[in-house]
């Protein structure tokens, strides 16, 4: 088991809530192997006395007296209290106890009566109390229905709210500590992403060739069929969002493409695409220039590295991966996987923008697009300057016609300074295997371009 990484800021919080002299209600919810449960679990070191309650499919009479049988470790006077959720949670709360629910959905699905119990024990019961109720879960939807969205029962009782998603870059490379180059943690990053659980099976001693066929392509690897997993636990009808999602991952990113790609009507998307971005499976971008309210020119993204790779790698496949055996990821994986990952290499560089030119206040970073022109770095600041860049994770130098591409696009970029002043761009050029002559030279006789490898970006994120 590797050690609990990051996390810090929740936390705290959540500490803080159990120190409360009031009666406090925290939820916490994000999708499945985030590491929600470990999050609470290490918040509660030195709480000896709270009850945590790991719900599953049960009836709702079992999952009660499970919860009592757990409750009465620590508080046996509970074995006394009728078995009603109302009066066995009345009863801990009057011994101030702190009452953890981990996957509450679960408990809603056999009693839908129990958000609306716990909202009126908030409002007319616990004013003498100091009792914190922990309430976890990993469907987003029923977790909105009971406590997030503005007609639920709970809406407005919780203090803390967390919405748990995947962890930073550098918070992640820790899971490896310290056995991958540069170049082997972008990789890695772009295949498993930022979630603790896909990151434990990840043995760094072993090349990460080898990681992925064992735990990603073969059949009886420990995540072969995890997407799959995780959005039937969401979705009753799943057939037309795994065709979205593997439209996304192989590069239909725009409604029109996405339309076209799935055969689904146009007119018909919206509930589908809106339904993911609830879940925190996709994100509608826009250029970085624009207000996402306003603009038409929507690209949408898979969230998670790891679904991008599964969708675009695994799904579908059948027993092809079975049938190549141990040159499946040589075969199938390795020729694409340098420009699979430069998507996500360029969003470590936008991320390490704010590092990287520390001089300048950057109000925004992200990407750009308008026609054939795209610029994969773009730093808006509170002065005159304009940041652009490209970036290039491939196995050959990068060379000077790169430099001559992100002037060209530059040019079509319409963005002026508040201060109505004419701006001053600052170009930046990203690659995996180093420059050329020609663009080295460049950037030795011009104030305005600097030169990043992988391992100026690694480090940045790092620092």
């Amino acid at each position: 088991m590797v050690e609990f990484v990051n996390r810090e800021a929740e936390l705290s919080r959540l500490r803080t809530l159990y120190e409360s002299d009031a009666a406090e209600l925290a939820v916490i919810y994000g999708r499945r192997r985030l590491g929600k449960t470990e999050l609470v679990k290490q918040s509660l070191e030195g709480y000896d006395d709270a009850v945590v309650y790991q719900a599953k499919q049960k009836t709702s009479a079992l999952q009660l007296e499970q919860f009592v049988e757990i409750a009465a470790e620590s508080h046996p006077g509970v074995m006394q209290i009728r078995a009603d959720w109302e009066a066995v949670l009345g009863y801990l709360a009057e011994q101030d106890a702190i009452v953890v629910l981990d996957e509450f959905p679960y408990l809603v699905e056999q009693d839908r009566s129990l958000p609306s119990t716990l909202q009126a024990m908030f409002d007319h019961e616990l004013d003498e109390s100091a009792t914190t109720i922990v309430l976890v879960g990993s469907s987003i939807s029923m977790m909105e229905e009971a406590a997030l969205l503005g007609n639920s029962p709970l809406y407005g009782r919780s203090r803390v709210k967390l919405d748990v998603r995947q962890l930073p870059f550098a918070a992640a490379m820790e899971f490896f500590d310290g056995a991958y180059t540069a170049d082997e943690q972008v990789c890695a990053w772009g295949i498993f992403g930022g979630a603790p659980y896909y990151l434990e099976t990840v043995d760094p001693e072993a090349p990460l060739a080898a990681t992925v066929q064992r735990t990603i392509l073969s059949r009886h690897g420990s995540l072969h069929d995890e997407p799959d997993y995780v959005l039937r636990m969401e979705l009753t009808e799943p057939t037309r969002y795994f065709s979205i999602l593997e439209a996304i991952a192989g590069g239909s990113t725009s409604r029109n493409e996405i339309a076209g790609t799935t055969g689904i009507e146009y007119n018909q998307l919206s509930k589908y695409l809106n339904r993911l971005g609830r879940l925190r499976l996709i994100d509608r971008r826009v250029p970085v220039t624009e207000k996402i309210e306003r603009s038409k020119r929507s690209r949408y993204h898979i969230r998670d590295p790891f679904f991008r790779f599964w969708f675009h790698f695994v799904y579908g496949t059948g027993d092809r991966y079975d049938e190549l055996g141990d040159d499946a990821y040589e075969a199938l994986v390795e020729p694409e996987l340098a420009d699979f990952v430069s998507q996500s290499f360029e969003e470590l560089c936008r991320s390490a923008l704010r590092t990287l030119y520390p001089e300048y206040t950057i109000t925004d970073a992200g990407r750009w697009w308008y026609g054939e022109h795209e610029i994969d770095v773009v730093g808006l600041t509170t002065e005159e300057t304009l940041l652009v860049g490209e970036c290039k994770f491939q196995r050959s130098p990068l060379g000077y016609d790169a430099f001559s591409n992100l002037q060209r696009h530059a040019d079509e970029l319409r963005w002026t300074p508040d201060s109505g002043a004419t701006r001053d761009e600052r170009y930046a050029l990203f690659s995996r295997s180093g420059f050329k002559p020609s663009v080295a030279e460049a950037a030795t006789e011009r104030d305005d371009l600097r030169l990043f490898t992988v391992d100026d970006v690694v480090s940045a994120l790092q620092s």
